[in-house]
């Protein structure tokens, strides 16, 4: 294994790093309102029909204007990227590793300024911002030292007179469909794994949060990818969305959203289509409901503060987020008292101000659906926390508390995606573990206990993609933590791993006698 370790994150209590931020927010505050085109084979395309990007903590504020693509826009992408990919697919897999490096390269140049575009796109808090940008670079850099470890294929046995190679190569078209939640790395995450592979891609970032997606096509364009291997051709899921999974040169789809939406694509992608000669390989993460089961033998300060950073970091909209917390009843009641205790401290406002923990929620239709989802709490638990929302300037949704809530709760079951708790007592930690369970996701979950029989049975009963030990259930590091749950969260494609890259490809063996 190549040695790697991953980018640093940023230290705010030092002064020139405060003032870097602040200068870099100054700087993305002096190109807000443009108008950016698509991008299909290198040319720039400008359309009438716009995507408006506006600041989710201060919504009359435009970021951007993106050009929105067509189906005819489409097509003329994937004709594109289906004839670069007889070219790129032959181009040496260091010299496309290159591409990553010199893009990772750039980026940690600029690292502050594209957190300070996520603070102001996607409504990132100032450490969650800047731990996004570490994690982009960490993409880059890993998925390119993966390939060089790849690119001579693994190594497989011959016998007498025989000789056996067992290669990779490249599917062909790619359908990158990226979230907004995790609107730079994700995307750029995704993005580079298709095309350090071999493959060319079609992009169609976040309608939220297209422009971070077009500034990283600048990036990678500077770092010398050449034209058609990406195309950027932000548009709507219902019209080139579904083209483009439907398409018969689509070679497989690279997805991460919500549940309903990955259905649909995975049912879509299962249709053969006239022309097409292959099965279309679909890479998804869909969401998450994760619960932290809290023992009766357990550090209880780390559980408190473990439930309340992974519920409410970037207002609950990560799909590891923390939204039920299961405590074994002989320490409910105190860990339930400094949750509400930790909460209320919590500091609500404009992500601008390092001094804000929590920021705004993406746009409207997320801000109707937590406060709903609120409501819906207040007749299925006790709210103890927040409970209150304000949209004048920004969709601010304040974290939520409900405590003693039953197992079989909408709030329990059911992804919200928003900064709301949903808290249950169980009697024994076995218990805990089956509530844990009683969903149909599963991506993260965490346990804090301090005894190890409880900690053996939580790593082999709990199901979940990735689980965590006497820490919070968020914050997955790219080469460290690969990333990817079971069930309805997914395909269980394990992001930042040592396997993920082999998704974006298919094995080829020849033999030769002698």
């Amino acid at each position: 294994m190549i040695n790697y370790q991953h980018e640093p994150f940023k230290d705010f209590s030092l002064e020139q790093n405060r003032q870097a931020y602040t200068d870099a927010l100054a700087l993305v505050e002096s190109y807000l309102g443009q108008d950016y085109p698509l991008i299909i084979g290198g040319e720039r395309i400008t359309t009438d029909d716009k995507i408006e990007s506006y600041n989710p903590a201060n919504h009359s504020q435009l970021i951007g204007r993106v050009s929105k693509a067509t189906k005819e826009h489409a097509e003329q992408a994937m004709q594109i990227a289906d004839a670069t990919f007889k070219t790129w697919k032959k181009v040496k897999p260091e010299s496309r590793a290159d591409v990553l490096f010199k893009a990772a390269a750039i980026i940690r140049r600029r690292h502050f300024e594209f957190s300070a575009l996520l603070t102001k796109e996607a409504g990132k808090t100032w450490v969650e911002a800047d731990v996004e940008t570490a994690e982009c670079i960490d993409f880059l850099e890993y998925y390119g030292r993966q390939m060089l470890e790849m690119k001579d294929g693994r190594p497989v046995a011959s016998r007498k007179d025989e000789f056996n190679r067992y290669d990779y190569i490249p599917l062909g078209v790619g359908v990158v469909i990226s979230p907004w939640n995790f609107p730079f790395a994700i995307m750029g995450g995704t993005t580079t794994a298709a095309l350090v592979t071999g493959n060319t891609v079609l992009l169609k970032p976040a309608s939220t949060t297209p422009v971070i997606a077009y500034k990283f096509m600048e990036v990678l364009e500077e770092a010398g990818l050449p034209a058609g291997v990406v195309n950027f051709i932000p548009g709507g899921g219902g019209e080139i969305g579904d083209y483009l999974v439907d398409h018969h040169r689509t070679r497989f789809i690279s997805f991460t959203g919500s549940r309903d939406v990955g259905l649909r694509i995975n049912k879509r992608a299962s249709v053969l289509n006239e022309g097409q000669i292959w099965l279309k390989r679909i890479i998804a993460e869909m969401g998450g409901k994760d619960t932290i089961v809290v023992d009766a033998e357990a550090d209880l300060e780390l559980a408190a503060q473990s439930i309340v950073k992974s519920a409410f970091g970037f207002s609950g909209q990560k799909c590891s987020a923390c939204s039920r917390a299961v405590i074994v009843a002989d320490v409910y009641d105190d860990v339930v008292s400094r949750v509400i205790e930790l909460t209320n401290a919590l500091t609500v406002g404009s992500p601008e101000d390092v001094n804000n923990f929590v920021g705004s929620v993406i746009d409207a239709a997320a801000y109707k659906k937590i406060t709903e989802y609120i409501e819906i709490g207040k007749g299925e638990g006790k709210l103890v926390a927040g409970g209150t929302a304000d949209d004048s300037t920004g969709y601010f949704v304040h974290p939520t508390v409900f405590v003693d809530v039953a197992p079989d709760a909408r709030i329990m079951k059911e992804e919200i995606f928003g900064p709301v708790l949903a808290v249950a007592k169980a009697a024994t930690f076995e218990e805990a573990i089956d509530i844990a369970n009683n969903t149909e996701y599963g991506l993260t979950g965490a346990v804090i206990t301090k005894n190890r029989a409880h900690q053996e049975y939580a790593r082999e009963e709990f199901h979940v993609g990735n689980l965590y030990f006497n820490r919070g259930c968020t914050g997955a590091i790219v080469g460290y933590q690969p990333f990817g749950g079971f069930n309805m969260s997914g395909t269980d494609s394990k992001a930042g791993g040592p396997d993920y890259l082999t998704l974006h490809m298919q094995a080829k063996t020849t033999s030769e006698m002698y």
